[in-house]
């Protein structure tokens, strides 16, 4: 006999799982806040409904894959919620990822109405979720995760019991944490490959095949030399998680270095706007926008640099676009500054905004180049050249 499915949350993760779940032989009913969705699941054989109340009162297992801690939250309580709706043993996998915290207080609610709680986030992203090939960490009671195989087998691959209620989200942090690390190293390696005009297709290969090779690397890498960043996983969602981490971290008293640095740098794109894209995403506060779609050896077009007057602000020069003589884009990501503000940083002292920093050029100058870093900027003497590709 079939079991009775209700998936609350159809995005660009919840609607493939659900759609797999029908193609594994369940009666699925899902319930979105967008219609489409919806209608997308019924077009796969599934079913729809009008309100979670709806979706949850006949299923034998309800799931849930919603973005945050506030979303499970609205879904799951209230008149119109799971835990008022549900009835009595029916399994409840939330495969939403939120806060450990959140995560087992809401299992002590659902455990007080009837209903058997997993914590169950998911790795492995769009791609993951399209193949039905998962990994899922769940916590939770072992009896529970035994009745709920046959439901997480049709759409994960890696499937583990990792301890009590709220262990899966702990070990989703730590997941997101590692991940958001290897899209940072993996896009500082691609602006430094290009840099010395490396075949980065070539490159990407063979460090794939060694130890630097990854999930990562091979499901990111294109995306990032292709500079399409369509959301697989959003940047916004990662910083909600790389939030949860740096969260927890603090209340247990452990220090993570790195993780606070690259949830910064996490925060810093989603703040810059692209919190919609994919994560590797990231890249872009690696290679600024402005310079995707050029070849090498052609020019960067009119030179629009920050100023010390703010952002947008324009120094230009005479010739209006630079190129590198050796057949390489210049590549601007490091703060520029003509002799007009010399006061911003340390020591500034364009002779003129036409002579731009070159680490490939042979003349030695005294200008200084400034690289982003957090909290403060290093400077180091630069060698430099006139560059112009006017003719």
């Amino acid at each position: 006999m079939s079991q009775n499915v209700a998936f609350i949350g159809l995005g660009i993760m919840g609607l493939p799982m659900a759609k797999n779940l029908v193609n594994a032989g369940f009666t699925v009913t899902g319930f979105n806040r967008g219609q489409k969705a919806i209608d997308d699941l019924v077009a796969a054989g599934g079913q729809g409904a009008s309100s979670v109340a709806e979706a949850v009162k006949d299923a034998d297992v309800v799931i849930t894959m919603v973005p945050d801690s506030p979303d499970v939250e609205a879904v799951v309580t209230g008149e119109e919620g799971v835990f008022a709706n549900a009835k009595a043993g029916a399994l409840w996998v939330d495969n939403s990822s939120i806060r450990p915290d959140v995560s087992v207080h809401l299992a002590e609610a659902a455990r007080a109405a009837g209903l058997r709680p997993l914590d169950a986030p998911v790795s492995g992203g769009e791609a993951g979720a399209i193949d039905g090939v998962l990994s899922i960490m769940v916590g939770g009671e072992p009896a529970d995760f035994e009745a709920a195989q046959g439901v997480l087998n049709a759409v994960g691959k890696t499937i583990v019991l990792v301890g009590p209620s709220g262990s899966g989200q702990t070990v989703k942090a730590a997941n997101q944490l590692i991940v958001a690390a290897n899209i940072q190293a993996l896009s500082e390696a691609v602006v430094f490959l290009e840099a010395y005009g490396v075949d980065t297709d070539a490159a990407i290969k063979v460090l794939g095949g060694g130890l630097a090779g990854s999930k990562v690397l091979d499901q990111k890498a294109q995306k990032i030399l292709d500079r399409e960043f369509a959301p697989g996983f959003r940047l916004a969602l990662h910083n909600k998680d790389m939030g949860i981490v740096t969260s927890a971290a603090r209340e247990a008293g452990v220090v993570l270095p790195l993780g606070a640095l690259v949830a910064q740098l996490v925060t810093s794109t989603v703040a810059s706007g692209d919190g919609a894209l994919d994560h590797s995403g990231l890249f872009r506060g690696v290679r600024p926008p402005f310079r995707q779609g050029r070849s090498p050896g052609s020019c960067l077009g009119p030179t629009h640099l920050p100023t010390a007057g703010g952002a947008g602000s324009a120094c230009t020069s005479d010739h209006g676009t630079f190129h590198h003589k050796r057949g390489y884009p210049l590549r601007l990501q490091y703060t520029v500054r003509c002799s007009r503000h010399r006061r911003w940083g340390a020591r500034t002292s364009f002779r003129s905004v036409t002579e731009i920093w070159c680490s490939r050029s042979r003349r030695c100058g005294d200008s200084w180049a400034a690289l982003p870093a957090v909290g403060f900027y290093l400077f180091f003497p630069a060698i430099h050249e006139q560059l112009d590709c006017s003719s």
